[in-house]
């Protein structure tokens, strides 16, 4: 599959989004070191801090079925109804933790972009043991 078949599979997955506060229907798979590809959904809450981004549902979908050891190679985000957008700061870290060398693809401004884990957080959180 091309990047661009896995955004047109993270669109679908947004249409799926429980979004009724923001209106912002996002969408993410994640395809991991092993191979496997999960998706995810924004769900949001009407105490909005409990809202869970796509990115997170996804890679905790993944962690689910591989462990905790697994590791991200790709992330493909996308919106429905024509919006777009890169992943919160939240989703950035968290994307770092399972997958340092991964890349990062969504579309801004009407083209692909596709980048490094380190382009999009270039100073990640990390342990310093």
């Amino acid at each position: 599959m091309t990047i661009q078949d896995h955004l047109n599979h993270a669109k679908r997955v947004a249409e799926q989004a429980h979004a009724p506060y923001s209106n912002f229907y996002v969408g993410c798979v994640v395809k991991t070191k092993a191979g496997n590809t999960y998706h995810g959904c924004n769900v949001e809450n009407i105490s909005y801090g409990l809202t869970i981004c796509a990115e997170r549902v996804a890679i905790g979908t993944a962690v689910a079925a591989e462990g905790s050891s697994m590791r991200l190679d790709h992330v493909y985000v996308a919106m429905a109804h024509e919006k777009e957008g890169s992943p919160c700061g939240a989703c950035r870290q968290v994307i770092a933790e399972f997958g340092a060398d991964a890349h990062v693809h969504f579309i801004q401004k009407g083209k692909v972009v596709s980048v490094s884990v380190a382009d999009l957080l270039p100073y990640a959180f990390e342990t310093l043991a």
